[in-house]
């Protein structure tokens, strides 16, 4: 892979995660000050907002997938860019609810800037070395959540509408960065037309049909997402009301948990990866990632909290693990279609999750709750990622092997 290419691929998931990180502080104050309620009910309206973007992205990432590959990674890539700008001017100007839902509306059509960096790594690296790239990417995201969230935090001292203001600026600079120096990974032989019977969530299974392991992973990535998402969903809500953290505080434990990511994806897999395979990284990716989760149910100091976020990075290896192992399945025609379809169901996992999230920590920390535990959402995501752990093993038993690879079909 061009190594200029690679460093502009980092760099776009660099700033697309600062500009996700740097709102997160300011998120619950914005809700509160729009909304007129209180940290509860602010809540609910979050997960909301989250569930309204992964409605509109559900539907959506297939038909942005497949352009991909019919058109290329180019124009898509900067499509979604110019799409992530206009979402995040909206949300800093809005004077209402209504407004803010538009705006994720808007986000959830050109959200594909990951899956199309991670189709654009497919198209042009090495199959034994996708897994580390991928694991980059993932590097990129938490170093974004080392900058954006300490910015965000400082941002919100001036207010819950700059950081999103900051956010577009990134986002539009990004862009243009993008037009300048960008060149296209899919080359013409590889492309394939555009067919809607195809772009559509359903469409897309059906072609996945082709390839059991495919069809696992992404039942493996469905259940582990729908516990991830208890991260992004109540984070903030949850450190406000277990320590009554100000967006400052909240900004630097994102950031050090993107320090954690960093180390982890960016350094550690390199080494991991080539002595383990793609499977047993996996497993010991989900493992401490249920340990993470039933640590945070349980935490009750800021210091311990951190201890947990040391264990819940070492889960980093998890993804890239079976990224890696669905894009050893299908060839260079499908990459754009196969992370299509993986964004469609983390998109799913969004419309169900951050619902189910922040109603039960909303349901257990307000007045009416059967018993007070702030924990309740992280508890039910170590039960779910425990089911994903199980089916991952289920899934790759018949792969083995030091890489955990099959000849494509």
């Amino acid at each position: 892979m061009n190594r200029y290419a690679l460093l502009f691929i980092f760099i776009t998931a660099l700033l697309d995660a600062i500009g996700f990180g740097i709102i997160m502080p300011v998120l619950p104050g914005l809700l509160m000050e729009v909304s007129g309620g209180d940290l509860s009910t602010s809540a609910r309206y979050g997960g909301l907002l989250m569930f309204c973007f992964a409605v509109t992205q559900f539907f959506f990432s297939p038909i942005i997938g497949n352009l991909s590959d019919h058109f290329g990674r180019r124009p898509v890539l900067l499509f979604s860019l110019f799409v992530m700008c206009v979402n995040y001017l909206i949300m800093g100007i809005a004077g209402s609810l209504t407004v803010l839902f538009i705006g994720r509306v808007i986000s959830g059509i050109g959200a594909s800037t990951m899956s199309t960096c991670n189709a654009y790594i497919a198209d042009v690296t090495p199959e034994d070395q996708r897994a580390q790239n991928f694991g980059l990417m993932g590097a990129a995201f938490g170093m974004g959540f080392v900058i954006g969230p300490v910015i965000g935090g400082f941002l919100g001292e001036y207010g819950p509408r700059m950081p999103f203001i900051a956010a577009a600026v990134l986002s539009f600079a990004n862009m243009l960065f993008g037009y300048l120096v960008l060149k296209e990974s899919l080359q013409p032989e590889n492309r394939r037309r555009f067919d809607i019977t195809r772009a559509n969530p359903l469409g897309t299974l059906a072609q996945m049909r082709h390839f059991p392991v495919v069809i696992g992973i992404i039942g493996v990535m469905f259940l582990y997402n729908m516990g991830h998402h208890v991260l992004p969903a109540t984070w903030s809500f949850f450190t406000i009301e277990k320590f009554n953290w100000s967006p400052k505080e909240i900004g630097y434990s994102l950031g050090f948990i993107g320090i954690c990511m960093v180390a982890v994806q960016g350094f550690l897999i390199r080494w991991v990866l080539p002595r383990t395979g793609l499977r047993f990284a996996g497993i010991i990716g989900m493992l401490f990632t249920i340990a993470a989760f039933m640590g945070y149910a349980a935490v009750n100091s800021p210091w311990m909290i951190y201890m947990v976020m040391l264990t819940g990075a070492l889960g980093a290896l998890a993804g890239p693990a079976m990224q890696g192992i669905a894009s050893s399945q299908v060839g260079a025609s499908q990459q754009g279609e196969l992370q299509g379809g993986l964004s469609s169901m983390m998109s799913l996992t969004s419309i169900i999750s951050p619902i189910l999230m922040t109603q039960t920590f909303g349901l257990f920390t307000s007045d009416q709750a059967p018993v007070y535990f702030p924990g309740a959402a992280f508890l039910l995501a170590g039960v779910l990622t425990i089911g994903s752990l199980g089916l991952f093993i289920r899934v790759t038993r018949e792969l083995g092997g030091a890489t955990a690879q099959q000849p494509r079909r």
